[in-house]
């Protein structure tokens, strides 16, 4: 018998990292889950621990629908949607050039939008659901050589909080996830590219130190999936969640920044008033 407390989730790119122990998280409280990849017989194991699959490609409109109709037509509903799927170009700006921030933005700002576009009629329509976007500290500060992620996930991080006003009143709630460094293949699946000697101390800098993080970031993701979930089982979970101690104290460090600048600035800041 179908216990109705169970959620329906829907979470894209599921092959790896958070997405797929987002799935094993959800299975193990009990819940339905339909976990998507482009490629869906990355997924073979993840079904065969009870989870259904279905190929979606974020920057496909028409495969992102096929894939909310199946969830649909195998659950008959959808209660936490996961954007998940993500890209990383890593390069100074002149280096990736528009086509490349083009690309980064199919993936990670409209691959998500088309994702909630294609939920939240059936959210709605419910009068509940939860949309979890994930984002990263990346998403509030920036990093030279990070500045093409960076501008997606910026863009990512203002589409959901106007969206999460808009549709709190709906009964739909939304949940911005910012990870720190976390230990996943994300990093190592990047995209580099070419390197301009002019940019080696700022955006080159940030390679090098790229590089000496890989497989030694501080940050577990089954610990990051446990704070998603206990987060999400709260009643009144936080517009944002950092996860990390290097996300907490990067975001608290640019703030601190920013708040420096403002007072040191005030007073000609206010001089343009009538």
């Amino acid at each position: 018998m179908e216990n109705n407390n169970t959620k329906v989730w829907l979470i894209t790119g599921c092959s790896t990292g958070f997405g797929r122990e987002l799935v094993l998280a959800a299975l193990a409280a009990g819940d339905r889950v339909m976990a998507t990849a482009r490629r869906p017989e990355t997924l073979a194991d993840l079904a065969e621990r009870g989870a259904s699959t279905a190929a979606l490609d974020v920057t496909d409109p028409a495969s992102v629908d096929a894939a909310v109709q199946a969830t649909l037509a195998v659950f008959g509903r959808i209660d936490v949607l996961v954007n998940n799927a993500g890209s990383l170009v890593m390069g100074a700006i002149e280096e990736v050039g528009v086509q490349r921030l083009r690309e980064q933005f199919d993936v990670v700002f409209f691959g998500a939008a088309q994702a909630t576009q294609a939920v939240l009629p059936v959210l709605r329509a419910q009068g509940s659901g939860t949309i979890v976007q994930m984002s990263s500290l990346g998403g509030l500060k920036t990093y030279p050589g990070y500045g093409v992620y960076n501008s997606a996930k910026h863009a990512l991080e203002g589409y959901s909080e106007a969206l999460a006003a808009e549709v709190a009143p709906l009964g739909i709630r939304v949940l911005i996830v910012e990870p720190g460094a976390f230990r996943t293949p994300f990093n190592g699946n990047k995209v580099t590219t070419e390197e301009l000697d002019i940019y080696r101390e700022t955006a080159g800098a940030t390679r090098v130190n790229t590089a000496a993080l890989l497989g030694n970031e501080p940050n577990d993701p089954v610990k990051g999936v446990a704070a998603i979930m206990k987060a999400l089982d709260s009643g009144k979970p936080p517009l944002r969640l950092l996860l990390g101690n290097d996300a907490v104290d990067g975001l608290r460090e640019h703030h601190e920044a920013l708040l420096a600048s403002v007072t040191e600035w005030e007073e000609l800041s206010r001089s343009t008033a009538i």
